[in-house]
């Protein structure tokens, strides 16, 4: 399967602006449409949150404060966009039609970001996240999560800063789960592609099921040549080791299952999701 479509939330921080470059570099090579979506706050939900004690005027005060604060930003991330494309040569158009090449339009709407995103992104082949602000608890990443969880795809968390390439060399995280079996079939078409691609396995990591063996065969039935290799956690860290693996293979994506253990025991005791999530520093594709 191709992708075609490449759904982008879009915002005006740096990590954003990181994120629309790995979302126009994935078009490039697939030849797909990015559709960029900032979803702008509702000003009608300010006022459940003003609490008692405050005034109608005051409480329309507040409200319109909001959407002129929302707007200017929708503008911003609007120019951020259009400035962009220019520069990586990618034509604006509508997704609907199909032009065999890289394309991308943007969408502003208003609603609450994590609905409205997962709801878009299962109408789409990929959706490109930025990675979480460094000064931000990577639990709280709302959007992030609602895709993961609930829209069935796919989810490329862009690296920090912009990859200088995607997809030519892919380390896959394998340890027997239904989550790391659905991060295999999304690689697929990725993998028919690469120049080179590695599994990457631990006895730590490992779970009940298929082995990494068993999986180079899989590979092979669909005309990919991989290579095996295992890890060792880090101080403990199991995602830190399997970080380690994938730059010493200098991949330049990573895919993976996502929350084999309940998010729950991941935010409290940690877990190679959540190391992965904070610490990664390539493209990483993640299923759930």
């Amino acid at each position: 399967m191709a992708i075609r479509k490449v759904l982008l939330p879009l915002t005006g921080t740096t990590a954003g602006e990181a994120a629309l470059v790995t979302a126009l570099s994935v078009a490039r090579l697939w030849k797909a449409h990015v559709t960029a979506l900032h979803v702008r706050v509702d000003s009608r939900d300010v006022a459940p949150l003003a609490g008692e004690g405050l005034s109608g005027a005051m409480i329309e005060e507040m409200m319109s404060a909001t959407e002129k604060e929302s707007s200017d930003r929708a503008r911003a991330v609007r120019a951020m966009f259009e400035r962009f494309v220019a520069e990586h040569g990618v034509v604006v158009q509508e997704a609907r039609f199909r032009a065999g090449m890289a394309t991308a339009s943007f969408a502003s709407v208003v609603g609450r970001e994590e609905d409205v995103v997962v709801q878009q992104a299962r109408l789409a082949d990929l959706t490109v996240v930025a990675h979480p602000e460094a000064d931000e608890d990577v639990s709280s990443t709302d959007a992030l999560h609602a895709v993961l969880f609930d829209s069935g795809r796919p989810v490329l968390i862009a690296p920090q800063y912009p990859p200088g390439s995607i997809g030519k060399r892919i380390a896959l995280a394998w340890n027997g789960t239904a989550e790391s079996a659905q991060a295999v079939w999304a690689a697929l078409p990725w993998m028919r592609q690469a120049e080179a691609v590695r599994i990457l396995s631990a006895d730590e990591y490992q779970r009940r099921g298929p082995g990494a063996t068993e999986l180079l065969d899989y590979l092979a039935l669909h005309g990919i040549k991989g290579e095996l290799a295992t890890f060792r956690p880090i101080d403990r860290e199991v995602g830190a080791g399997l970080l380690a693996a994938a730059h010493e293979f200098g991949a330049d994506l990573l895919c993976m299952g996502a929350y084999s253990h309940s998010r729950l025991r991941q935010l409290i005791l940690g877990g190679v999701t959540r190391h992965v999530l904070e610490k990664g520093d390539l493209p990483v594709m993640m299923n759930r």
